[in-house]
């Protein structure tokens, strides 16, 4: 074999899991089809317990001192109540990044391509190798093949590798939601804002050069009606957060609207001979939670794990083993994303539990703990953790 491990797709779940594994001694092959720093659709925040991996990875100074400001903390925002506060630490690290996906993904390449992993971008991969057995034992372009004894499809939403493989998708529901984003100098502040407005949400997170990514979701259903006049219901949105519009007013749009209403929830098979699938390729939410870049990391560095454990014994167990970990980690983050993604009014024991929440700084501070990962949203939200918060009130 030429490799040990084949990854196609080298932006926040493909790098790192090319980085982790070149740093244990496999030979690996990084592949993309952009030429970098490259831009992609993302809601680009980093929540606590992503810059913790990357403090752990030796990457978190280059992501701090890239010019995205540390993020203060959060303020959600329901109306008639707000949850408000700092999350909690994660191993050192303390303050979420909102960082551009141009500044982001080029680090984590070139952290890759120091670890030792041949990285060629500009490279588009048109199909799999397979053995007589059928087992995948590379890739091929146009003009080139590459054998591995693992491929990882580390390529998006539409990734190649799941389609050539046919992965199968399960707990899988479509888009609930639509979104559209865009860049204003003069409006950011000290804190990332998400204000839930029923049919809209209008978030506004601080990032490189100034800027504040300001972004606006509203149910699927009206993705089409929306885009009619994009900027009409976008500053629509945003004039139903008081004070808000006022800031948009001040400030100056710097950049084009991006938007998209391709935003399914599902788990795809990602294992089989020869293969497996990591971040957006095998498990992708609505960014309504905007844990999309801290799932990747978490999903790279259970595969590494798995990949370094398998290839001197038994790949396959130790795939599936990989699979059965990250199902059992975000089952019920893709659970409650696809229920906030709904739009729908919490039920009335539920709102009631979230004002509760948001008038104890602790609980606040624990709740987004909660919603960043670092405290399981299971536990958080058992029965019997809700009655002793509410019990407290």
């Amino acid at each position: 074999m030429d490799f040990d491990a084949i990854v196609v797709g080298a932006r926040v779940a493909g790098a790192p899991t090319a980085m982790l594994l070149a740093r244990r001694g496999h030979r690996v092959l990084l592949l993309d089809r952009a030429a970098f720093p490259s831009d992609v659709l993302s809601t680009h925040l980093l929540h606590v317990p992503a810059m913790a991996l990357l403090r752990q990875w030796g990457l978190h100074s280059l992501v701090a001192e890239s010019g995205a400001p540390p993020l203060a903390g959060f303020r959600m925002d329901f109306g008639p109540f707000a949850i408000s506060g700092p999350p909690p630490a994660v191993d050192g690290a303390a303050h979420p990044y909102c960082v551009r996906r141009t500044v982001l993904d080029k680090i984590l390449l070139d952290a890759a391509a120091a670890a030792g992993a041949t990285v060629r971008e500009s490279t588009t991969v048109q199909g799999l190798l397979r053995d007589d057995t059928g087992r995948v034992v590379g890739v091929h372009g146009a003009d080139f093949e590459a054998r591995a004894r693992v491929v990882v499809g580390a390529d998006g939403l539409h990734s190649l590798v799941a389609r050539e493989v046919g992965a199968a998708l399960y707990d899988a529901t479509p888009s609930a939601t639509a979104c559209y984003y865009t860049y204003y100098r003069g409006v950011a502040g000290p804190l990332a804002e998400i204000y839930q407005l029923g049919d809209r949400a209008v978030v506004v997170f601080p990032t490189n050069d100034d800027l504040a990514c300001v972004f606006v979701a509203c149910p699927a259903a009206q993705f089409h009606d929306f885009r009619a006049d994009i900027e009409g219901n976008f500053l629509a949105a945003v004039g139903r957060v008081p004070g808000l519009a006022d800031r948009l007013a001040a400030g100056e749009r710097a950049e084009r609207f991006r938007g998209t209403a391709d935003v399914p929830n599902f788990f795809r098979t990602s294992h089989g001979p020869g293969w497996a699938l990591v971040g957006d390729a095998g498990y992708h939410k609505d960014p309504c939670t905007a844990s999309g870049i801290t799932d990747a990391f978490v999903g790279a560095t259970l595969l590494a794990d798995a990949i370094d454990a398998g290839l001197p014994s038994d790949l396959d167990a130790a795939l599936a083993e990989y699979q059965r970990r990250r199902d059992e980690r975000f089952l019920p983050a893709l659970h409650l994303t696809r229920d906030l993604a709904s739009m729908e009014p919490p039920a009335p024991e539920m709102a009631a539990l979230f004002a509760t929440i948001a008038a104890s700084p602790a609980e606040s501070i624990r709740f987004l703990g909660a919603m960043q990962g670092s405290t399981p949203i299971p536990e958080y939200f058992a029965p019997d953790n809700i009655a002793r918060i509410m019990s407290t009130a």
